[in-house]
Parts: structure tokens; C-alpha cells; sequence
């Protein structure tokens, strides 16, 4: 098949071993971001195959109307970012192996290094070392302190071991079947939702983005957290209600460490999470390391092979073969 794979912008892929997988195909690796479904449609115009890199690109009806030979989107996790619907009425399918007993270590990794990064001003340290000067200011220990869990799923409970491990004290909310969980597997749940935010000196989101959970951190939620904690979002911008964390940086109580913003890639050098002093801010590379793309990718690669010998899987519209 003529696999074309999209997003790739350091041209990972064909250095990892499981890209040995695609050696029965004609691959075509994009490694720039092409937001425009007409140009992109250009593209990719032979193509039988997508593989998509995560959600770097929204695939909607306008794209899939103009690709009238592509049969087959391969990625990994949830896909918001794909119109199922249109894919069905397109005749292409999607396959997602949805990983549902293997977390995201490299994200739980990066959440613990945001953490770190903050609460000893790691990247400011380095900056004023580089100039010429020495140190630059006073950082905190976080032994002792208590981390707040937003969200009881895998990189939540590693990022908990991570934090336990230094000697954190850990602490969860999360929905009521969330919380349900947690409880039974002898988690420390706080008392309430604002008891949770006021009494965390570190809240770290990990849920998934979805409808219902869209600007499910509020105004007042942040306002319930006290001054100089800090908030580290390694999930989806959308989980915090547009333009709040802006404002509480503004007001200069919060900390934040954010991996994920409104509109990526952000470029806007203006934009106040990349330049005020109380933030520190990293482009979305949670879950970029070479051996989380090669476990990611050795799934998808497994998806395309799969439905070029006919025995399709992790199939999320299969009606479309029906």
C-alpha cells in the first residue's frame, strides 16, 4: 500500500526498529504541519493509508472528501480529532489501538520533571548561569509537600509512585466512578472538590479530554488553590475553562507547568504562558521520547499490516468493511 505518515517533524520514525514493519510498503513521511485540508488533500492524494502523529492534524470531511483513494487511518488513543462520522460516509477506516493496560511513562516521567523544574527554577538556574551570572534565586524542596492527583487513571498512578518515591504525600480527586476506585484501592481521597485545590501545594490534571470533561477545572477551582502552588497540566489545555489559568498567572498567585496550550504549535511569543516568570513552559513533548514513539508506532505500523493482509483490527468504525 502507499502509506503516507504525517507530522513526523524531526523524522523520527525511520529510526526506530519498528519501522522495519512498513518494509512492504510505499512510505512517504510529511515532516512539516499542513493545516490546510485542500493542500494537505494535494498531499496525500495517492494515498491508501494515513498514519496520523497523536491529534497534529485534524481529519475532518472536508480532507477525507478530497481523498477519494484513501481506505485506511491508522493511530494510537482517542481521537478527537478525527470525524469518525465522515470517515464512515468516506468509506475509510479508522483503526486505534486504545492501550488500555499500558500507560504513558514518558508522560508521567515528564510530569515529574515539570514538577522539579518548577519548584527549583531549573530553566531560570541555567539561563542565569549561561549569562555569565551565578545563581538567580531561591527554590523549594518537595519532600513533604502534597501533590493533588486530578484524575485516577494510568499516568496519574505512576506519576504517584514518582512523587511517593521522594517523598511526597499524594492526594485525589477525580469523577465519582473515578473516586470510587481510588477509595477502593486504599488511595487518600480529600473531603471535598475545594479541599482538594486549597490544600494541594502541587495539582497535576491527567484526564482525557471530551465533551464532558471540556473546562471541567474552573475559575473557582483555581481560585480555591493557594497562592504560589502550583498547577502542571501534561493532559489537554481544554480540561481548564478558556482563559483562567491566564488570569491567575496574570494576578501573579500561581505557579503552572504546561505542556499543552489552546492552539499548537504556539509561536506567539507574546502569549503570556510563554513569558511570564511564574510559568514554565514545554511544547507538548510529554509522550515524545524514542521509546514511547517506537512502542506507539510498532502498534500502528501493526494496524496498516493488518488490514493490508485483510484481517483488520483495533477497529473503530468497522462498518465500513461491512
Amino acid at each position: 500500500m502507499k502509506v503516507h505518515i504525517l507530522d513526523d517533524w524531526f523524522d523520527t520514525l525511520r529510526g526506530l526498529p519498528c519501522f522495519a514493519k512498513l518494509a512492504d510498503h510505499d512510505v512517504t513521511v510529511w515532516t512539516d504541519h499542513e493545516p490546510d485540508p485542500e493542500r494537505l488533500a494535494a498531499r496525500i492524494a495517492q494515498a491508501d493509508a494515513l498514519v496520523l502523529f497523536r491529534e497534529r492534524t485534524k481529519i475532518g470531511a472536508n480532507l477525507l472528501s478530497r481523498v477519494p483513494k484513501l481506505r485506511l487511518i491508522s493511530q494510537r488513543s482517542v481521537y478527537p480529532h478525527v470525524d469518525v462520522d465522515a470517515c464512515t460516509a468516506n468509506g475509510v477506516l479508522l483503526s486505534s489501538n486504545m492501550h488500555s493496560d499500558t500507560p504513558s511513562y514518558a508522560a508521567a516521567e515528564m510530569t515529574l520533571a515539570l514538577i522539579l523544574a518548577s519548584y527549583r527554577q531549573i530553566p531560570q538556574q541555567v539561563a542565569s548561569i549561561r549569562a555569565g551570572d551565578w545563581q538567580m534565586g531561591v527554590g523549594r524542596t518537595l519532600r513533604g509537600r502534597t501533590l493533588g492527583l486530578y484524575g485516577y487513571g494510568r499516568i496519574a498512578q505512576a506519576v504517584a509512585g514518582y512523587a511517593e518515591a521522594i517523598g511526597m504525600h499524594v492526594q485525589w480527586w477525580a469523577s465519582d466512578e473515578g473516586r470510587a476506585r481510588a477509595l477502593a484501592d486504599g488511595r487518600n481521597i480529600a473531603a471535598s472538590r475545594e479541599a482538594f485545590f486549597a490544600t494541594s501545594d502541587v495539582v497535576s490534571l491527567h484526564v482525557r479530554l471530551k465533551p464532558d470533561t471540556r473546562g471541567i477545572i474552573t475559575a473557582a477551582d483555581l481560585a480555591a488553590m493557594a497562592p504560589r502552588s502550583l498547577l502542571v497540566n501534561t493532559s489537554r489545555s481544554g480540561l481548564i475553562a478558556a482563559g483562567m489559568l491566564e488570569a491567575e498567572i496574570a494576578r501573579g498567585r500561581l505557579h503552572a507547568a504546561v505542556d499543552v496550550f489552546d492552539n499548537e504549535p504556539l509561536r506567539d511569543a507574546d502569549n503570556l504562558l510563554l513569558t511570564h516568570p511564574n510559568v514554565t513552559p514545554t511544547p507538548h513533548i510529554g509522550y515524545v521520547t524514542e521509546d514511547e514513539f517506537d512502542l506507539q508506532f510498532s502498534d500502528i505500523f501493526d494496524q496498516v499490516n493488518a488490514f493490508a493482509d485483510g484481517r483488520a483490527i483495533n477497529m473503530i468504525n468497522p462498518e465500513v468493511l461491512g
